[in-house]
This record gives structure tokens, C-alpha cells and sequence, in this order.
């Protein structure tokens, strides 16, 4: 059971009822995602639920929470899901694994959700989700780039349109505008993407970007707390 003291000590007991009565969906247990469903749960969220199709590999275990030795080739919503219960036991967590895109959108029903949470990685995948939770009325909170950056403290709250710097953000803005979004909380980094030093490495047929173990996770805080002032102010 969560010893919810010190959070209730300076939101009250009536904004602790909030989130232990919320239900907040973390889609992509990465680096960022990981972290963000992590804070969710300290912050006494009752309801989580996790949506990721990847398994824990060696690679992740520069920035993962849950990428630790012993779970190496585990799925990574089952060992977040542990963790989660670990932290507090009357949490209650379902954990999907499953790639969200237009063939799964159908088995997640968005609507029960307070807040969702986007720390996925693929471009079409993010657009569907976010424009899916538009459509139904959810807050989505959504992760920009956090790959090739070494400076966590560069990271920024802001709306979409007020974006800079990072390129993930400008190709998100402009495809949400043509599906008629102009506004969208994100988190994004005003540190221009470095270029790594080293060869690329490709993971599953596609070039993945070099990470350093402060900044994913610094950007997951931020979308939880984003998610946890939404659910509070409502």
C-alpha cells in the first residue's frame, strides 16, 4: 500500500482522492514512458494502464526503470506493471501489449481515461493517438525528441505551436494541422540534436538515436506531472 503522506501534505486530501480515483494511460514504456507511468503511480494514481509491444533488451538499460539485468527479455509492460505493484499493491494496472496503429486503435477504448500520456516513437502512431484522444474529449500530454541530447534542463512544457528547436515537434505540428489540431501540450527540448560519435546502431530494421540516461526520464516527469495538474484542476 502507497503511503500517500507527503503528496496529500501539499495537494490535500481532496485533490489525493482525485488521482487515487483517476485512470491515466501511458502509451510506449520506453525511457520517457517508463518514467512517466512511474511518477503516476508514486503520485497515487489508481488506475494505469500501460500499452507498449517491446520487450526489455541490453540496449535499454542506459535509461529504462524497468530495464534492469533480471528482466532482460521481458516485456516491458509486464515489468512495469511489477514495479507499479511493488510501489503500491491497491494500484490497479492493466498492461497491453500491443503496437498502437490504426489496425490495434480499435482494442484501447480512450474514453474511460482522465489523461493519456504519449511516449510513443513512430510518427503516424503518435498522430493516430493524439488525434484519436482530440476526437473523444481526452487530455493527452505528448512527448517530443528526447533522443541525441545531453541536457535534461533544456527540456520545456509548452503547446505545440509554441515549439522550437526540435524536429520531431515541427513534423508533428504541421501533421496536426492538417487534421485541423493546432493546440497540444508537449514536452519538447530547445537543445539542437547532437550527432553521435559512434556508428549508428539499428534496432529492428530502423536507426535508432544515441540517448544519455538523464533526459529521456527528466521528460517523462514533466508529462506526468502535466497529466497529474490536469486530473487535480479539472
Amino acid at each position: 500500500m502507497l503511503d500517500s503522506t507527503r503528496t496529500r501534505m501539499l495537494i490535500g486530501d481532496e485533490d489525493g482522492e482525485k488521482l487515487r480515483g483517476a485512470r491515466v494511460a501511458v502509451f510506449g514504456i520506453g525511457g520517457v514512458g517508463s518514467a512517466a507511468a512511474e511518477a503516476a503511480a508514486r503520485a497515487g494514481v489508481g488506475h494505469i494502464t500501460l500499452v507498449d509491444a517491446d520487450v526489455i533488451s541490453p540496449s535499454n538499460c542506459n535509461r529504462q526503470i524497468v530495464a534492469l539485468s533480471s528482466n532482460i527479455g521481458k516485456e516491458k509492460v509486464l515489468a512495469m506493471k511489477d514495479r507499479i505493484l511493488d510501489i503500491n499493491s491497491e494500484c490497479e494496472v492493466t498492461a497491453l501489449r500491443t503496437f498502437f496503429d490504426a489496425s490495434t486503435a480499435g482494442s484501447v477504448d480512450l474514453s474511460g481515461f482522465d489523461a493519456v500520456i504519449d511516449a510513443i516513437d513512430t510518427v503516424t502512431s503518435k498522430l493516430l493517438l493524439i488525434e484519436s484522444c482530440v476526437k473523444a474529449g481526452i487530455y493527452v500530454v505528448s512527448s517530443m525528441g528526447t533522443g541525441n541530447k545531453l541536457h535534461p534542463e533544456m527540456l520545456r512544457l509548452a503547446d505545440i505551436k509554441d515549439t522550437k528547436v526540435c524536429p520531431l515537434a515541427r513534423v508533428m505540428r504541421q501533421e496536426l494541422r492538417k487534421r485541423g489540431i493546432a493546440s497540444l501540450p508537449v514536452v519538447y527540448s530547445e537543445e539542437p540534436p547532437l550527432k553521435p560519435e559512434k556508428e549508428v546502431l539499428r534496432e529492428n530494421g530502423k536507426t535508432v538515436p544515441g540517448s544519455f540516461a538523464p533526459v529521456p526520464p527528466a521528460a517523462g516527469m514533466i508529462l506526468a506531472a502535466a497529466a497529474l495538474r490536469h486530473i487535480i484542476n479539472r
